[in-house]
């Protein structure tokens, strides 16, 4: 997330032994976190039907974002493959074409395999003819292992230098977090989440509850 204006932005606690030991044991076998992770978020992926698509909304309160506040908001699993998962963001907007900002897909994909595997968070910002936003495909790769649950995606130097480029110095420090449980869990949360390391009193923070599906939106503008 950016300052602009066709931008998009989670913190559950992270057990340190996770973190220092790489592998975790989810639900009885051995799996690096990332991989967890990774068979989480897709699993909210349709197949050969179109993804699952939940509501919700801001629940951070930082004043700078009052602008999304109240507004409803969608997350739609857009497209899937084996090593991408394309979520679209849709964001009520009355001003948008059709009351509806659908300029953000966030894209995930993961390299490598087991512990080694690493994920990678773009964000791909459109305008309503498809084309790309000057600020567009940026963010962050993961460092570590992080949780089964929630990844973290420090910004990578690719997006340092766009924001930089753009006079957005207060995007140099960005960390976004994705936080998702499996499709099949009790009143389970998706969360996107921006953070700042020079800043601690940035938080940006939407959360869709897994329990209240909705019908898949329209496609986000340019795909």
């Amino acid at each position: 997330m950016t300052c602009k204006p066709l931008l998009p932005a989670l913190c559950a606690p992270l057990a340190l032994a996770a973190c220092a030991t790489g592998p975790e044991t989810v639900g009885g076998s051995s799996l690096a976190a990332q991989e967890a992770f990774w068979d989480a978020l897709s699993s909210h992926c349709g197949g050969d039907r179109p993804g699952m698509a939940y509501a919700g909304g801001l629940v951070s309160d930082d004043a700078r974002d009052a602008d999304w506040a109240g507004k409803r908001m969608v997350a739609h699993w857009a497209e899937c493959s084996a090593d991408r998962v394309a979520i679209a963001f849709h964001v009520e907007d009355a001003e948008a074409p059709g009351g509806w900002n659908r300029s953000r897909t966030w894209i995930v994909t993961r390299s490598g395999a087991g512990p080694d595997m690493r994920l990678t968070l773009k964000h791909d910002h459109r305008h309503a003819d498809g084309k790309a936003d000057a600020m567009t495909f940026y963010g962050g790769t993961t460092a570590d292992a992080g949780a089964a649950r929630g990844q973290d995606f420090p910004v990578d130097a690719e997006s340092i230098a766009l924001f930089t480029r753009e006079g957005l110095d207060a995007s140099l420090t960005n960390v976004w977090r994705v936080e998702v449980d499996s499709a099949d869990t009790p009143d389970g949360l998706f969360a996107y989440q921006l953070t700042r390391r020079n800043d601690p009193a940035r938080l940006f923070r939407v959360e869709m509850r897994l329990s209240d599906p909705v019908a898949p939106p329209p496609p986000a503008w340019g795909w």
